[in-house]
């Protein structure tokens, strides 16, 4: 085995992909942290529906800390994977890399952040239910 684990590659399976706009900036024309939060958070939900095959909540997003800030007209990559599946919740690590603006080599991603994001499955009525139902 080499070591290819010196260059850095995005964990997961692509989930969104969404360009950062000019209308997602703050006041000072930077695309902020929460915008980031909104669509990781909407990318674990996408991924824990799917093990949970109905509706899901976040219960908790662990550590998080950004790497590189993120530009309007960078194309944002959001990759997720499932790493624990509970009784009633799941476990979901989020990376968020990015291709900045004018990158002149169009596979070069940059990696802004990642979290953990904890889910939990919900029934009809709101309820914490199993995520995998007695069949």
């Amino acid at each position: 085995m080499t070591d290819l684990d010196d260059i850095p590659a995005p964990q997961g399976q692509l989930t969104l992909k969404l360009l950062a706009n000019r209308q997602d900036t703050n006041l000072y024309g930077d695309i902020p942290g929460g915008w980031l939060v909104r669509h990781m958070d909407q990318a674990a939900e996408l991924a824990a529906g799917r093990e949970a095959h109905g509706r899901t909540a976040t219960v908790a997003i662990e550590t998080m800390d950004f790497l590189c800030p993120v530009r309007v007209g960078s194309m944002v990559n959001i990759y997720t994977a499932v790493r624990e599946i509970g009784h009633s919740s799941i476990k979901i690590d989020v990376e968020v890399w990015i291709r900045q603006p004018h990158e002149r080599e169009a596979s070069e991603l940059h990696k802004v952040t990642e979290a953990r994001f904890v889910m939990v499955a919900l029934d009809d009525k709101g309820r914490i239910r199993a995520v995998h139902q007695p069949g």
